[in-house]
């Protein structure tokens, strides 16, 4: 099966960290031992040689002239053919200057002398990959990985030959995995989610083959719609898994979320209360509820009474400590207010709104010091978040153009 999803084109992140020392030692051991005097003389003369050509060309590549390095590595391979770390190297500056098949037949000449060059390997993987022989590719960067776990380059490029592969579910895990290691690697993030849409529209297609017409098949069609967005059409889906089985847990709330995020508030009121009449337990639904209230300019204390609800069933939601901390502002019960807007803002140190309200609290408590500070950092997390969405909306668009056709 063909993938229809776009890849991102990675770059050659530290390809010199991929390149060996070629050491005296290493070469001497490449000649016959010298059995005269002339011999050893040529054998030294030859070694001192391949030496003065690994100095030219590791100050060209330092100097980011790629060609006269290939040329320098090139000698050295004609004096000492059997040196596994001169194709390694070799290999790399190919890559660079994305001579791939180039680089394919060098690192696979350097293997065959030396199996025991992972970085040969991940080099050789990342080749055959960008040569679109993914399925060649792939045992290469798995080699390359089990020598080295941390060597994220190699990593993302085995996810991405992966789901070129259609293994979806093995390129997640190897993502999960580069996400623990790599938190704010966005290369990372954005292929995670390309993968887990993949596998939930893999997941829908086999809900429609067994049962087109299941609640269950309009309920994930409903959430793939609204995770894109598509609110309208994911009305549509949740009002039909909605009618199909209108007693089961979770139907009712995907419909009410849905109109709560159209700010549709009676509808989605409605659709919480036949929530909680199915799922009593539902901390989510009582907390909109709740939200709800506050949004309609209803009299605190109800909005109150709901959100305490809320907590009794999920005592540290920070939404619900968020809302009950906005009525009881209005309430003017400010120091209970604070408790519970410190508790969001601790739960959620990124979001601006609770250090807003907790300001709010301070001033009318006349904590002018702390309600300055809370005014600061949330002008500050406003900004950062701001800028944030931007980036991501630029990296989207670089991400589209720069994008290579599957």
């Amino acid at each position: 099966m063909k993938s229809s999803m776009k890849f991102l084109r990675f770059h050659f992140r530290a390809t010199a960290r991929f390149n060996f020392q070629i050491g005296t030692l290493a070469l001497l051991l490449l000649f016959s031992s010298p059995t005269d005097a002339q011999n050893r003389a040529q054998a030294g003369a030859e070694d001192e040689r391949v030496q003065e050509l690994y100095a030219q060309a590791k100050s060209a590549q330092a100097a980011g002239n790629l060609a006269e390095a290939a040329a320098r590595y090139e000698a050295i391979l004609k004096i000492a053919p059997k040196l596994a770390a001169a194709y390694n190297n070799l290999g790399s500056i190919y890559l660079q200057q994305r001579e791939f098949r180039k680089a394919a037949q060098v690192l696979q000449r350097g293997l065959e002398i030396n199996r025991d060059m992972p970085s040969a390997s991940a080099l050789l993987g990342i080749a055959l990959y960008e040569m679109g022989d993914y399925a060649g590719a792939k045992p290469r960067l798995e080699v390359a990985l089990r020598a080295n776990p941390n060597d994220g380059n190699a990593g993302l490029y085995l996810a991405n030959d992966l789901i070129h592969l259609a293994e979806y579910e093995k390129a997640a895990e190897q993502l999960r995995d580069l996400a623990r290691r790599e938190p704010k690697n966005q290369e990372v993030w954005y292929l995670l989610g390309k993968v887990y849409l993949q596998l939930s529209q893999a997941s829908l297609a086999k809900l429609n083959e067994i049962d087109p017409n299941s609640y269950l098949s309009h309920q994930i069609s409903g959430e793939v719609m609204e995770s894109m967005n598509n609110l309208d059409g994911a009305l549509l889906e949740y009002k039909k898994a909605v009618e199909l089985a209108p007693d089961r847990h979770g139907t009712h709330y995907h419909l009410g979320n849905a109109y709560w995020l159209l700010l549709m508030w009676e509808p989605a009121k409605k659709e919480f209360l036949a929530e909680l009449a199915n799922d009593p337990q539902n901390c989510q639904a009582q907390w909109k509820l709740g939200d709800i209230l506050l949004e309609q300019q209803a009299e605190p204390q109800s909005a109150l009474e709901q959100l305490d609800k809320a907590l009794a069933l999920c005592p540290e939601s920070p939404e619900a400590h968020e809302d009950r901390g906005r009525a009881l502002l209005k309430m003017e019960r400010y120091e209970e207010a604070a408790k519970d807007l410190q508790k969001a803002a601790a739960a959620d140190p990124a979001e601006p709104r609770p250090h807003f309200l907790l300001s709010q609290a301070y001033r009318a408590l006349g904590r002018t010091q702390e309600a300055q500070t809370e005014m600061r950092t949330f002008s500050k997390l406003q900004e950062e978040s701001q800028a944030a969405k931007a980036n991501r909306a630029k990296q989207i668009l670089e991400n589209k153009e720069t994008s290579p056709t599957p």
